[in-house]
């Protein structure tokens, strides 16, 4: 069942989402050389509880940390460890937190200082994958159209889409219907309607899309050894367009 919010219920959702914004902007500026995901995980836990939520990936399935924190070639679901980075690496941090009974969540893939201008370009194109679908998320649409919008941009510039993993609807769950895809043909699956809230996040590989997990069970990698870049945001459908829930004013 796909669920329509309204205004209050959105409001809501927002406050979540702008807990998210505000932790991965500051988690942004402390990637540098030298700092472990560890560290980021610590930080991003204090930031959440300190807002007065609790972080929505710790326990999930018994997922062991707060946020995800996913390098190079790592696609998603990366298990913060002592791993320290260094100038060259990305490394893609997933945060979700649960506020007052809603969920918010979003991901960014951050640049180690100076990286290649091949990598700059994978992190460009997949940003802007998601803003293209974005900008599908109108009221009379097909979920497929968001989904094709980034397939379209991603492959137009040489990339590949990863498949096993999608976007999703998000609210009074951390996962809710619809799939959010991202590849497709557009005008395909549940039209979307005013009140809808979606997880859309792009994850794109710089080789094949093909995936692998290790055997912690969660951390998804490229089975060729490609780097991956993920960007995420949580969007509402309105009347006036798309709403991007966790992004700051």
């Amino acid at each position: 069942m796909i669920v329509c919010r309204g205004k209050a219920e959105l409001a809501a959702i927002r406050e979540a989402n702008l807990i998210v914004a505000h932790v991965l902007d500051h988690l942004g500026k402390l990637v540098r050389p030298g700092v472990t995901t560890t560290a980021l995980d610590r930080c991003a836990e204090e930031m959440i509880e300190k807002a007065g939520a609790r972080p929505a990936f710790k326990g999930y399935h018994g997922y062991p940390a707060s946020i995800c924190a996913s390098v190079n070639e790592q696609i998603v679901h990366g298990i913060p460890n002592g791993r320290a980075l260094k100038e060259g690496d990305i490394v893609g941090i997933d945060v979700g937190v649960f506020y007052r009974g809603y969920y918010g969540d979003s991901a960014w893939t951050f640049p180690v200082d100076e990286i290649s201008e091949e990598t700059r370009r994978l992190l460009t194109v997949t940003r802007e994958s998601l803003f293209k679908g974005i900008s599908k998320a109108v009221i009379g649409g097909r979920v497929s159209d968001i989904s094709a919008a980034v397939q379209e941009h991603v492959e137009a510039h040489g990339f590949s889409v990863v498949r096993e993993f999608v976007g999703h609807g998000i609210g009074a769950a951390l996962h809710e219907e619809p799939q959010v895809p991202n590849y497709g043909r557009p005008g395909r699956g549940p039209r979307l309607a005013a009140g809808m809230v979606l997880a859309i996040e792009p994850m794109v590989n710089s080789k094949g899309p093909e995936v692998r997990v290790l055997e912690d069970r969660w951390t998804a990698v490229t089975a060729d050894g490609g780097w991956s870049a993920h960007f995420e945001h949580s969007i509402a459908i309105t009347e006036n367009g798309p709403w991007i829930l966790s992004q700051a004013d």
